[in-house]
């Protein structure tokens, strides 16, 4: 069977899957549709939590970004999988003993305002919106390349699945769902990656083969690919840092805490029946994705040196890099790198017209690899590589059977559809049941708010479709702006509204708008949106990451503190909270067993 048609049976068949999962398990009542009756197995729960957690970014452009970014990838790593930490440790478990469906019902409840129920509402509205720009940019990428249609149609198509299974099943549709988009990801994702260990290591365990001694040699895979991306020009790989100490540190806790702020996870533990089954959840989702998050580095360091030894052939050999012939010639260049050559997503320009290509970094400041290259009569980079092909095409560059690949597509489509999903039911009841029903008609029937929620959530999916097809002009920057968002408005207020039973609705309210401000502020400033007569607007604030050098996709967590230092200091010069919403904070924390509540709302 050739490639395409095993990719339509493999992609086809999990479509057929979740529409199945979608009717079997559709919402009847609000309760269903919210929070899936709050009868989720918490096994069954944590599969879901990982498949809503690990997106198209984790599934398509984790693995490339480290890649490209070799130690100082290690970032995502981190700043993620803490996030995920500190949301089951510090969020989760009280959340769910506050009972409430959405973070903005939380907000509101907590700080006693229907005002900072709709700041809520605003910012989860914007970091929503946001993120899922990348999880329909992935839909596209994925289809373009596997199914042989443009992005545009990828995304439409995208769209009609997530509506098919989202708006008919809601939370409860959607749980099920993600539980086999969940089982479909991560077999796509680690079954490539033990072909690959096994291939290049010996060892079937990709985690072990990272650090494992390549076959036929006495070298180690990483000092093997260290000392070919160096003489090609680029970075260390096991030591190159993204900038300085301080901003891979403030990166690292923007988007830790920018997860953990995340709305549409935070929905995922109300779908279990107690706070026991909320804290059980949580742990088995981080079972669950530290399968897929210890295979990432493996994935990106073996996907570059199959990369490189595929165009810069003397890899394999151990020889001269720079030699004639150690590069591939450009009409032998394999069949996948003219597949993915048609999406756009990988160029090769043959600019010394020596019909070959050269791939290595014509911008280092390594004066013997630039020595090298001149001599040899390299005239520059020839082959670009966009970070976000290189899980998707790695089955491609090893070889692997054609079944091996369809399975992978179909991985990155259930990342990304499952995302969108979870992204889609947290606006959808941002709209119905934060805003109709708890502000604007509060005597809205049962079968009216269920109604909203669905047309709510269809108006999300066409207005994130069309956002997916015209991303706007700092789209390259929209998933660290939704971490941004949740980091410096959300996250404080969720930490100070169960951790500080003192903060009022006056704190509350001003910290969400200064963090949300300063934060947006810094992004957009950055990215040139501003103009001023034609004129890029950052020389007025000091020119490039001015800021102690923090890059806008660092800035959340400094938004954050700027949160945090406004509630306090507003806090301290307007009135305390009434006694018993102080009352309540306080019985939110109480433990399990103290008898003082029950431990199930």
């Amino acid at each position: 069977m050739d490639l395409q048609t095993t990719i339509y049976l493999i992609v086809g068949a999990s479509f057929a899957l979740y529409i199945g999962i979608a009717i079997w398990a559709r919402a009847g009542s609000t309760s269903e549709f919210y929070s899936a009756g709050g009868s989720v197995h918490p096994v069954l729960n944590g599969m879901a939590t990982g498949a809503d957690w690990m997106s198209a970014a984790s599934f398509i452009s984790m693995a490339g970004l480290i890649a490209n970014m070799g130690y100082g990838g290690g970032l995502f790593l981190m700043g993620w999988t803490g996030g995920y930490v500190l949301l089951a440790m510090l969020l989760a478990p009280y959340l769910r003993k506050f009972g409430k469906f959405t973070v903005p019902q939380f907000i509101g409840d907590r700080f006693y305002s229907k005002g900072a129920a709709m700041i809520a509402v605003i910012c989860l509205l914007t970091a929503s919106l946001t993120y899922i720009i990348g999880q329909m940019t992935g839909v596209g990428v994925a289809f373009s390349r596997f199914l042989g249609v443009s992005s545009e149609v990828g995304i439409y198509v995208g769209m009609g699945i997530v509506f098919l299974y989202a708006v008919f099943g809601g939370m409860k549709g959607i749980t099920y769902t993600q539980v086999a988009q969940y089982l479909v990801l991560i077999f796509a994702y680690t079954i490539p990656a033990i072909f690959i260990s096994l291939q290049l290591t010996g060892n079937f365990l990709p985690q072990l083969g990272l650090g494992g001694t390549m076959s036929g040699t006495d070298m180690t895979l990483l000092a093997k690919l260290d000392s070919v991306v160096t003489d090609l020009g680029f970075g260390k790989y096991t030591t190159t840092t993204a900038g300085s100490t301080l901003n891979m540190f403030m990166y690292t806790l923007s988007l830790m805490i920018g997860t953990a702020g995340l709305p549409h996870v935070i929905m995922r533990f109300f779908t279990v029946p107690t706070v026991k089954d909320a804290r059980s959840s949580a742990g088995w989702a981080l079972v669950f994705i530290a399968i897929l998050y210890t295979t990432a580095p493996a994935v990106a360091a073996m996907a570059k040196l199959n990369l490189h030894s595929t165009v810069n052939t003397a890899v394999v050999q151990g020889g001269d890099l720079y030699a004639p012939e150690a590069s591939i010639k450009a009409e032998e260049r394999p069949d996948w790198m003219k597949r993915w050559e048609k999406t756009g997503l990988l160029k090769f320009e043959d600019k010394n017209g020596d019909g070959r290509i050269q791939y290595y970094n014509d911008a280092t400041k390594n004066e013997a690899a630039k020595a090298k290259a001149d001599a040899a009569g390299w005239k520059g980079n020839e082959l670009t590589v966009n970070a976000d092909i290189i899980v998707l095409a790695n089955p491609e560059i090893a070889l692997l059977p054609n079944w091996v690949i369809g399975l992978v597509a179909a991985g990155g489509l259930a990342a990304a559809l499952s995302t969108a999903a979870g992204l889609l039911m947290a606006i959808s009841a941002a709209v119905s049941h934060d805003l109709i029903k708890n502000i604007f008609v509060p005597d809205i029937s049962e079968k009216g708010e269920l109604l909203a929620g669905k047309v709510a959530m269809a108006v999300a999916i066409v207005i994130s479709g069309w956002l997916g097809l015209n991303p706007p002009g700092f789209a390259a920057g929209t998933v660290a702006l939704a971490f941004g968002i949740a980091a410096s408005s959300l996250f404080p207020a969720i930490m100070m509204g169960i951790f500080s039973k003192k903060m009022n609705k006056e704190g509350a309210m001003a910290g969400m708008l200064a963090g949300l401000f300063v934060t947006l502020f810094y992004v957009f400033a950055h990215k040139g949106i501003f103009f001023i007569k034609g004129t890029d607007f950052l020389p007025l604030i000091g020119g490039a990451n001015p800021f102690f050098g923090i890059t806008p996709e660092a800035f959340g967590a400094v938004g954050a503190l700027v949160n945090f230092a406004v509630a306090f200091l507003v806090d301290k010069v307007t009135a305390e909270p009434p006694e018993h919403i102080q009352h309540m904070v306080e019985a939110v924390r109480v433990p399990r067993g103290s008898k003082l509540v029950d431990g199930a709302h």
